[in-house]
């Protein structure tokens, strides 16, 4: 049994046991989608719009100059060069937990590339559709090292810092509830607050995906001080996210996604990819690069978009070897497919 004591004058945020499992309520309606293409918008304005976290190092966050970098900034920056051949042409919207669907919905962002689960009433009853799961995660537990916790089921009488309106408050109270444990979620709105609490000591352990456990413990001035326990409590296939009804716009992001692992499978790099252009006699390489078939056209972008694309950001490999390597996350599940237990797989370019 775990017990937290508070610092002396803290601010403390109710705790309350992790109820047992109850239907959840009916979804609000989604807003009328907007009217028109999205491509067409896009296009006609200059700029994607692009929903991305409010900060979450090796995802999405400024850099000292204020320029945006990440995993999720990168499929961005991305999709502007299938568009406009131009990296630049992106303006980064951070949403929260709490807004990101309503910003989507209303029309305020193109595009959500931001860590969002893949789930059932996400893609039926909010209006939306999935493009893709460009990284499968799960939700864990962080602790401090001094906790010396080293198994989530020892957890129990734990206070846990958890964001409302998440699967990850879903999730919390479904395994406790499993796994016949007490847990005293606090629940705290904002990223930034939930993190600063934990690290307060106002809570025995975060949760969160495990990538987001990561990228919190990378940018801490001792890391080694925390611990993300072994144990995955869930599944989180995350991906962008577009308006439902607009498939145009759709399959754009889709075989963008599928692009960046097929030229990964195929060797196909930022710095070698005029090269295979110019020499790889493999037909489906010559097609996914433009030389043949006109497939960019049928996206309605131009045939080269995925040379461009290449020499912008690299292959998905690339792209995740640049952003998430240095906070420390192993490729796992996310590895090819031809790589043992890697789920990464893009269909044909034909």
């Amino acid at each position: 049994m775990l017990a937290t004591t508070l610092p002396a004058g803290a601010q403390t945020t109710p705790a309350r046991p992790a109820a047992p499992a109850t239907p959840a309520p009916a979804a609000a309606p989604a807003a009328a989608p907007v009217s028109g293409s999205t491509l067409d918008a896009i296009r006609s304005r200059g700029t994607l719009i692009c929903g991305v976290n409010t900060g979450l190092a090796g995802f999405a966050a400024p850099n000292s100059q204020g320029v945006w970098q990440g995993f999720d900034v990168d499929y961005c920056r991305a999709l502007a060069i299938a568009i406009f051949n131009d990296a630049s042409k992106v303006r980064y919207v951070p949403t929260t937990a709490q807004n990101r669907f309503t910003a989507l919905q209303s029309g305020e962002v193109d595009i959500l590339s931001r860590n969002t689960t893949w789930t059932l009433s996400r893609d039926t009853s909010l209006g939306f559709d999935f493009a893709a799961t460009n990284f499968y995660d799960g939700q864990g537990f962080m602790v401090k090292r001094s906790l010396n916790v080293n198994n989530a089921n020892q957890l129990d009488g734990a206070t846990v810092c958890v964001q409302p309106g998440t699967t990850t408050e879903q999730n919390l109270a479904d395994w406790a509830r499993g796994a016949r444990i007490q847990i005293r979620p606090v629940v705290i709105e904002r990223l930034e607050d939930n993190i600063a609490a934990y690290i307060a000591g106002r809570c025995d352990a975060y949760t969160t995906d495990v990538s987001g456990l990561a990228a919190t413990r990378a940018v801490q001035q001792n890391p080694n001080d925390h611990v993300i326990l072994p144990q995955v409590i869930s599944k989180e296939p995350l991906g962008p996210l577009f308006r439902h009804g607009d498939q145009r716009f759709g399959d754009l992001v889709r075989w963008l996604h599928f692009g960046l692992v097929g030229a990964e499978e195929f060797g196909i790099t930022t710095a070698n990819v005029d090269q295979m252009l110019a020499n790889d006699p493999r037909p489906e390489v010559q097609r996914m690069l433009g030389r043949t078939g006109g497939l960019g056209q049928m996206l309605g972008v131009d045939n080269a978009w995925m040379v461009n694309v290449l020499k912008g950001v690299g292959n998905y490999g690339e792209i995740f070897q640049r952003n998430l390597a240095p906070i420390g996350l192993q490729r796992g599940p996310n590895a090819l497919w031809t790589q043992p237990g890697g789920q990464q797989y893009a269909p044909p370019f034909r």
